[in-house]
């Protein structure tokens, strides 16, 4: 029996670490399960969450970010998300730098689109800097 590379090496992991293993599965079936009591308990707790994720704080805080571009949300929502990359020690070019990372999922329109609304979360006014743009521009 020939096994894919990737489940070969599951294999030998859980050997040497099952509850890894376990971990993943338990919580892949609690999410699909829809286990409210587990689903209240991360959505209750970002420190909670973000321990359960296995991620480090700064790849979870971008991860986060990543998903707010995604779902297009509104200014406000990044607020949050940007103050938690910021506590973890994620850098604005690499807050920035999300948008490119998501460009070849979400697409064009959507990175567009949530260009200004990270720009303010991070203090940066894009539209306001546009404007100035053009004022600068000789007639």
């Amino acid at each position: 029996m020939t096994l894919h590379p990737r489940r070969a090496m599951q294999r030998r992991g859980s050997a040497a670490n099952p509850t890894s293993v376990q971990d993943y599965r338990s919580t892949l079936r609690r999410l699909a399960l829809r286990d409210d009591q587990f689903i209240e308990s991360l959505l209750a707790d970002e420190r909670e969450s973000a321990a359960v994720s296995k991620i480090d704080r700064r790849s979870h805080a971008l991860v986060r970010v990543g998903a707010l571009i995604a779902m297009n949300a509104a200014p406000p929502s990044y607020m949050s998300a940007i103050d938690a990359a910021e506590e973890a020690g994620v850098s604005r070019d690499e807050i920035v730098g999300t948008l490119i990372a998501v460009l070849p999922i979400v697409g064009a329109a959507r990175v567009v689109s949530a260009a200004p609304s990270l720009g303010l979360a991070i203090g940066y006014d894009v539209g306001e800097a546009l404007e100035t743009l053009e004022d600068d521009r000789p007639s």
